[in-house]
């Protein structure tokens, strides 16, 4: 049976020590650390980093919810004691529909999560280019094992209670509709599945309208390496409903961070046509009814 909320089969298995498999430019890019506990505070815990892989385009309030459920999931249910938590952009070079530029992506994210004591943005991914400056992919396994090479090898991975360095356990956070799609017959190498279920494990998000039992059928042999964190409340903001709020016009305040929405409206991300007055779009318009805009009744 898979991890769920009610369940108590925890596993450590530790992660291979990978060389580097960084590709940007010298002096372009620094890992950031500045939120990772060094030391942990729980005798008996293998120490845990969460990455999220991801469009983050833009960011909303439920990708930043499933790390604090993600959270409290491994401090009720697991063996584990999270040190971190990170938010990994995709790269331009995944050409996906609606992906806004990735340094605004970087710095919607860090703009976002700048209060959290613990969550932190690795631009690793938006920066990373081939021979002719131009951006390129990085698969998620290597970016898992980026992490596993910064924090475990890099840094000498994190100091435990008794004094002595221990391993971080690196693992994946994502949503149900990513393991749904790696159920899919071809659509994910068997290496690279390997890589993530096998060798660093994930944590899921279950979402409304999704099928998890299903999804996790065809990943039996990774059984051990994955947890299944349910929704108490459920959240379904996604990234491309605001995107297409944005694209009629439409208010997205309360939808995601007001520092985000501030900076879409700055930058004139993800709507069409010239910049105009936003204050009313973004702060609410007065002479609308509820339900309304312009005038006209939203369907839903």
């Amino acid at each position: 049976m898979f991890n769920t909320l009610t369940s108590h089969n925890t596993t450590a298995s530790g992660t291979a020590t990978p060389v580097a498999v960084s590709t940007h430019p010298a002096g372009a890019y620094t890992f950031p650390i500045d939120k990772l506990k060094r030391r942990q505070t729980r005798p008996g815990k293998t120490p845990l980093v969460l990455v999220a892989c991801g469009s983050f385009s833009p960011i909303t309030f439920l990708h930043m919810r499933m790390f604090e459920m993600a959270s409290d999931f491994v401090r009720f249910n697991t063996d584990f004691e999270v040190c971190a938590g990170y938010l990994s952009p995709v790269s331009d070079a995944y050409k996906k529909a609606g992906l806004a530029p990735g340094r605004h992506r970087v710095e919607m994210c860090s703009r976002a999560i700048a209060s959290s004591p613990w969550l932190m943005v690795d631009p690793f991914e938006t920066v990373n280019c081939n021979e002719n400056g131009e951006p390129e992919y990085v698969p998620t396994a290597k970016v898992l094992r980026h992490f596993d090479h910064e924090i475990n090898t890099v840094l000498g991975g994190i100091e435990g209670t008794d004094g002595k360095m221990h391993k971080a356990k690196i693992a994946l956070l994502a949503g149900a509709d990513l393991v749904m799609s790696m159920g899919e017959p071809g659509l994910w190498s068997p290496i690279d599945l390997g890589v993530i279920l096998g060798q660093y494990g994930a944590f899921i998000v279950e979402r409304s309208g999704t099928d998890i039992e299903l999804a996790l059928s065809t990943l039996k042999q990774y059984e051990n390496n994955i947890w299944v964190i349910g929704q108490v409340i459920q959240n379904d903001i996604s990234s491309t409903k605001v995107r297409l709020f944005l694209k009629k016009d439409l208010s997205v305040r309360y939808l995601i961070p007001d520092p985000v929405v501030d900076y879409i409206n700055e930058h004139h991300l993800y709507q069409e046509g010239p910049p105009k007055n936003n204050k009313d779009k973004f702060n609410g318009s007065k002479d609308t009814a509820p339900g309304t805009s312009d005038g006209k009744l939203i369907k839903s």
